[in-house]
């Protein structure tokens, strides 16, 4: 049993030692997570640690917390990954039904990623696109797992989306990387953001771009986060890069749903998710806008 798992960790956490309330369990994809009280448990889920490196993400959710969009840490520990939060009372798990029916949210996660790149913030990791997908391709290699047709030949069409980003790079800063709705708690006035397993130093446009896709935001969600960001209009290497961010995200996660298959995680269908992200990156890049967007983005 899941509780049991977690009533055990309770037992290592001075905090929580004693709590004998009922256990809540949350959301989470990976990881098992229990509201206990005025507090949030996170357990890692089984094989996390071949990809996720715990001591970094503990120095990001607390910088992130420092900044203001995360919740205070409490407890963590850096060699298991079990972490306790500060509950968000009144704060609602956000979806894609969510962005779409809680009025202003997209413009409040916006907010919340200008507060995150603008606060100085220093993550120890740097969240390297390129160099993710190749340390994901070499996990897969050990696994019995068979990548969608036609993968390799968009990793080689995405050299020239790697040229057109380095043409004019952004200042990387303190970035979440891994914007899952999932990881947005709304309060209707504060969006929240948690779990920073994946956070690194990055683009900032990356956000911004991933988030859109996992919130499958429309046109005019997408003015709305933008121009909470920016605080008015993009500019069309803006706007450019993140469409581009678009297809790499589902690009990059393609393989990290092929390595939750392979780890037999049994929360979602890993090989849907991961052939639908792969359709759907492979359609952007067939687009003539997606040629346009790659255009201005060289063009600074």
């Amino acid at each position: 049993m899941v509780t049991d798992e977690a009533r055990a960790a309770l037992d290592d956490i001075p905090i929580l030692a004693g709590y004998s309330e009922p256990l809540e369990r949350l959301g989470g994809l990976t990881n098992l997570v229990f509201k206990a009280g005025d507090f949030c448990l996170r357990i890692p889920g089984k094989g996390t640690e071949e990809y996720i490196n715990r001591a970094n993400e503990a120095v990001a959710a607390r910088e992130a917390a420092k900044a203001g969009v995360s919740p205070e840490v409490l407890h963590v520990d850096a060699a298991t990954g079990v972490m306790v939060t500060r509950y968000i009372a009144g704060a609602e798990t956000m979806s894609p039904e969510k962005f779409q029916t809680r009025p202003g949210s997209p413009a409040r996660a916006g907010e919340a990623f200008r507060k995150l790149h603008n606060s100085g913030a220093v993550f120890p990791f740097r969240f390297e696109l390129f160099a993710m997908i190749d340390d994901y391709l070499k996990v897969l290699s050990t696994k019995e797992v068979a990548l969608p047709a036609g993968y390799h030949d968009v990793v080689h069409d995405a050299e020239s989306v790697r040229s057109a980003l380095a043409a004019h790079p952004l200042p990387i800063v303190a970035c979440h990387c891994d914007p899952l709705c999932e990881n947005f708690l709304d309060t209707g006035d504060r969006m929240w953001i948690v779990d920073w397993e994946y956070s690194g130093m990055n683009d900032p446009l990356w956000d911004l771009g991933d988030l859109s896709v996992e919130g499958r935001f429309d046109t005019a969600q997408d003015e709305e986060m933008m121009r909470a960001y920016f605080g008015g209009e993009a500019r069309p290497a803006e706007r450019g890069r993140i469409v581009i961010y678009k297809a790499m995200c589902d690009l990059l996660w393609t393989l990290w749903g092929l390595i939750q298959l392979a780890n037999n995680n049994p929360v979602d269908d890993f090989r849907a998710y991961a052939d639908g992200r792969f359709a759907r990156c492979k359609a952007l890049m067939e687009t003539p806008e997606f040629s346009r967007h790659l255009a201005a983005v060289r063009q600074g």
